[in-house]
């Protein structure tokens, strides 16, 4: 089996914890050439093909055993991709970001489409869709300012490399991307709209700042991160991002 970095997928679902992803269960396979699944995502449906995850997700909640196609992707692999779209600062430090960055980069989607990742969280009641459990987007973190830009600048940056990012959900979404139905991806011609010129003033602005932290643990260096320096990257990106971006 070829490892993931030289895996195509056209259209590729990003499945995370959310309380409705437990719907994608029951879709079909062949609405999708690969699924990658966050975390507990790997439980909702046993055909995954990667699992990505961060270093402190426990042992006891990883799958004890492997089909000869699903792949654990883990820092070593994520971390370099996710640093070759600015790292962790500016795109995010949510594992739906990341799974996405790496997605992009290790599969190059045509598609790439998010179940379960809203990350929209009520006060009371169930979180996850295995209950409730820590909502990670809501810790106080340098990247999660706007959680939204941090979607627009996924979804430009996708569309430099021709891949539309949409959302399957029908829930409250802190995801600024279109709206799909999973079994009408392979029906998505690709972005049809670019923002070269603004995507590329915006990268020169994060280029300035030098916020990448190349081993990724950027919570070890929050000192040298201007906050308001983020948030007008935030807005930007926001800025730059149309609601006619896809056909």
């Amino acid at each position: 089996m070829e490892p993931p970095s030289s895996l195509t997928a056209e259209v590729v679902l990003v499945l995370g914890s959310g309380p409705n992803a437990l719907v994608a269960g029951s879709w079909a396979r062949d609405w999708f050439d690969r699924i990658v699944v966050i975390n507990n995502a790997w439980r909702i449906r046993p055909d995954w093909d990667d699992l990505i995850f961060p270093e402190d997700f426990p042992e006891d909640r990883r799958p004890s055993a492997l089909t000869d196609r699903q792949r654990l992707i883990e820092a070593d692999q994520f971390v370099p991709a996710q640093n070759l779209f600015g790292g962790f600062v500016y795109a995010g430090g949510t594992m739906a970001y990341t799974a996405a960055y790496w997605a992009l980069h290790a599969l190059k989607p045509r598609v790439l489409a998010f179940m379960g990742c809203d990350m929209v969280y009520p006060a009371t009641g169930q979180t996850h869709f295995y209950g409730t459990g820590t909502a990670d987007p809501l810790r106080p973190d340098i990247s999660l300012q706007d959680l939204g830009a941090k979607s627009a600048r996924l979804a430009l940056l996708a569309a430099e490399n021709s891949c539309a990012c949409v959302n399957l959900s029908t829930a409250a979404s802190a995801l600024l991307l279109p709206r799909a139905e999973p079994d009408m991806l392979r029906a998505i011609e690709g972005p049809a709209w670019r923002a070269s010129t603004e995507v590329a003033k915006l990268l020169r602005a994060e280029a300035a700042l030098d916020y990448v932290v190349p081993s990724g643990r950027y919570w070890e260096e929050t000192d040298r991160f201007d906050a308001q320096q983020l948030a007008r990257l935030d807005a930007g990106w926001r800025a730059a991002w149309p609601p006619e971006a896809y056909l």
